[in-house]
């Protein structure tokens, strides 16, 4: 899932000279969680985040239980500069809802949405720490600076085209919004994203996502995540967990499963899916670090003695001749 963050990050923070900006080295996908991280793709790469899933709701008071499977299709793509990306979210759902009285089978988009995602601020930007040559342990200590989280913004919207899962009065296209922030803290890294979903509805939705992931190692990183939200018609609280493999610097696959806390109705959602990264157009875009003007000015100046000795004959330096 997000660990290649965290390796491309670590490679950021023990580099004294040029470091690529958004792009990593291995595929940055947000499944299989729910958050959205702050960084992008980067510019002009084309990712596709999909999977399907299993789903089951359980209302005991009502007496009704609905059954059914679903896909989840994300496609990012980083447009004009390196902070900004693009994305398409779409989740298509077929179900059947059995009652007492009343058997109904639905399907439809459940979610289609088009927004865009930009990062406002990197704390690693212009930033430099220096690696200790000489102690392993001084390098992984805790740094302040780690707290600092990178922050992103996101805005786009929701389009509700024959959407049996929501209800029929509400609007047909209507706005959501999303601050995004994310912090490393060693192998371990953590999306915080609070949103306004569906925000000039009378079905305003406001919540939270909180994930946590973690790098077993170069393939392997596992995650446990937290969602919460609440309206005027519905609250609830969700907990996911799963895992996530990287077969090639491109193309990860991962198994998730989520469930919640109430019974009103409960919820079991199963799922996997697959990570691709097409990036064949991109090129590397390079951050200066701090005092790398004063370097460029000391090799110029250099030169410039360099092709003087040569032009006279004579060292600039000692007023000897140069042979």
């Amino acid at each position: 899932m997000k660990f290649n963050r965290l390796l491309a990050t670590t490679t950021f923070l023990l580099t004294t000279a040029a470091s690529t900006a958004q792009f990593t080295d291995v595929i940055n996908s947000n499944r299989p969680g729910e958050s959205m991280g702050a960084f992008s793709v980067g510019k002009t790469v084309i990712q596709a985040e999909a999977g399907p899933y299993f789903i089951r709701e359980k209302h005991d008071k009502l007496d009704w239980e609905s059954k059914g499977w679903g896909m989840d299709l994300n496609v990012r793509y980083g447009a004009f500069f390196e902070q900004l990306e693009l994305i398409l979210d779409a989740q298509y759902q077929s179900d059947e809802v059995v009652a007492p009285l009343k058997t109904e089978k639905r399907n439809g988009f459940k979610q289609l949405s088009f927004g865009a995602k930009y990062l406002v601020y990197d704390p690693n930007k212009n930033y430099e720490r220096k690696p200790n040559l000489y102690s392993w342990k001084a390098n992984h200590k805790f740094h302040w600076h780690d707290i600092i989280p990178a922050v992103g913004v996101y805005g786009g919207f929701n389009f509700n085209i024959n959407n049996p899962y929501v209800s029929e009065h509400e609007e047909k296209v209507n706005p959501k919004l999303m601050v995004l922030t994310q912090n490393q803290f060693g192998r371990t890294v953590v999306v915080l994203n609070f949103y306004a979903d569906r925000i000039i509805t009378n079905y305003l939705t406001l919540g939270y996502v909180a994930t946590v992931t973690f790098g077993i190692n170069e393939r392997w990183s596992a995650f446990l995540e937290n969602q919460g939200y609440k309206s005027d018609y519905h609250k609830d609280n969700i907990l996911r967990g799963g895992a996530a493999f990287l077969i090639k610097e491109n193309f990860q696959v991962d198994l998730s499963a989520g469930t919640n806390f109430r019974e009103d109705p409960s919820l079991l959602i199963v799922g996997a899916g697959v990570s691709w990264r097409f990036d064949e157009n991109y090129q590397e875009v390079y951050l200066r670090v701090p005092n790398d003007d004063k370097g460029k000015k000391e090799d110029k100046e250099k030169k410039k003695k360099d092709k003087k000795k040569r032009k006279d004959g004579i060292d600039p330096d000692t007023g000897e001749p140069t042979e």
